[in-house]
């Protein structure tokens, strides 16, 4: 038998344009099973497929209208209603449908914008621009005039846009009035008004919790973007779990909504796969992978999950050992095959106790999902490379395999 020289392998696999109603889990089967036909590499137990979210979504036509965010916070705030909206993030493609949509149900809003960045690092204004304005530290609440005074017109470093004058643009095309506040700690936010809607993602729970529990006297009425958008309006998509969060611009009146049936969707297409190849693969959906950009300092997971479906296969963390930790370590005085045998008895030796072991030689526990999820859309990349597909080879293989 030849020895294995690759270790864990990701590929883009190309699929069809995928529209709405089509049988998404046959054409994902279909794809990866003709891929390895074509280039003559055997699917195998325990490889992965992963499908990006949008075309999840896509196929299932998980769509809102911004007419239905607006009545959907109509429904939950009354007419006319003036709204705090707490930390959302600073993008045009995640969060401004969602605001003209509460906008255009609101007689006034006050966004609360995290500075100098928002929650995933999107800067409002660079490190240089804070410390040159004077700021020690962000601790302090200050209102839109303070903040032009000390800043200017700031704009994105990879947008080019300013995001203050974008959104509040935005508001005032819906015939909404807008105040925009800055600030970090929600009991600055707690006594800006009693109606809030938490635009954060990530840390949407604790603040969704504060401004219920911290009052002030007044009777507050809190809602989180999770909680918009969680059935269907006339006929709409809808998202359950996740409400708006998640969500996609589709076009200027549409937003796409994270997928809800990606369940059903991954254990079919494992059924698919196994009828065809005799092979047991896990499946997941990926969006957002968790991985932070060195130079924007933007951390990618605008999603509230990255994957919201996968198989039981991929639950947990991996089972690892720090193969440098014991090279330079224990094994120091070893090398070549010797090394080599050494290290393989050791970690047969170990077996299932090896997460146990990882935190000794310091490797970071991180659950399977989060990780190739980010290996995925790594792979697939932002742009439109045509693979929303990603078929993963050799991931739970080890030193030993």
């Amino acid at each position: 038998m030849e020895e294995r020289l690759l270790g864990t392998i990701s590929m883009g696999v190309r699929a069809p344009i995928i529209r709405e109603g089509d049988n998404l889990a046959q054409i994902v089967a279909d794809s990866v099973i003709n891929a390895s036909r074509n280039h003559k590499i055997s699917i195998d137990d325990k490889d992965i497929i992963a499908i990006t979210e949008s075309i999840v979504a896509r196929a299932e036509g998980n769509y809102v209208t911004v007419d239905n965010v607006a009545y959907d916070i109509e429904r939950k705030f009354g007419k006319d209603a003036e709204i705090v909206l707490v930390y959302p993030i600073m993008s045009r493609n995640r969060f401004a449908m969602c605001l003209k949509g509460i906008a255009r149900a609101a007689k006034k809003l006050i966004i609360v914008l995290r500075y100098p960045s928002d929650e995933v690092g999107n800067k409002l204004v660079s490190d240089e621009e804070f410390e040159k304005a004077g700021f020690l530290d962000n601790s302090r609440m200050i209102n839109e005039e303070e903040y032009r005074e000390a800043f200017g017109y700031a704009k994105h470093q990879f947008t080019g846009v300013d995001y203050v004058e974008y959104y509040s643009s935005l508001v005032k095309e819906e015939n909404c009035e807008v105040e925009i506040v800055f600030a970090n700690e929600n009991h600055q936010v707690s006594s800006l008004g009693t109606n809030y809607l938490c635009c954060d993602i990530h840390t949407r729970h604790s603040t969704k919790k504060y401004l219920k529990q911290y009052t002030g006297g007044l009777e507050k009425v809190v809602y989180g973007l999770d909680d918009i958008c969680t059935e269907s309006i006339d006929g709409s998509g809808y998202n359950p779990d996740y409400g708006l969060l998640g969500s996609n611009k589709a076009n200027e009146e549409r937003l796409k909504l994270f997928p809800r049936g990606g369940n059903e969707l991954v254990l079919k297409i494992q059924e698919l796969v196994k009828e065809a190849t005799g092979k047991h693969v896990e499946v997941m959906v990926y969006g957002d992978g968790a991985f932070k950009d060195p130079v924007g300092k933007i951390w990618e997971l605008a999603d509230p999950v990255v994957s919201p479906a996968h198989t039981d296969g991929l639950l947990g963390q991996p089972n690892e050992l720090k193969l440098k930790a014991l090279a330079d370590g224990k094994y120091a005085n070893l090398s070549g095959d010797e090394l080599k045998k050494a290290i393989t008895e050791e970690i047969k030796a170990k077996g299932d106790n090896l997460v146990g072991s990882m935190a000794s030689q310091g490797t970071t526990p991180r659950r399977i999902t989060d990780l190739v999820g980010s290996l995925c859309d790594l792979t697939s990349g932002s742009g439109d490379k045509g693979t929303p597909i990603v078929w993963v080879k050799g991931y739970f293989d080890n030193y030993t395999k």
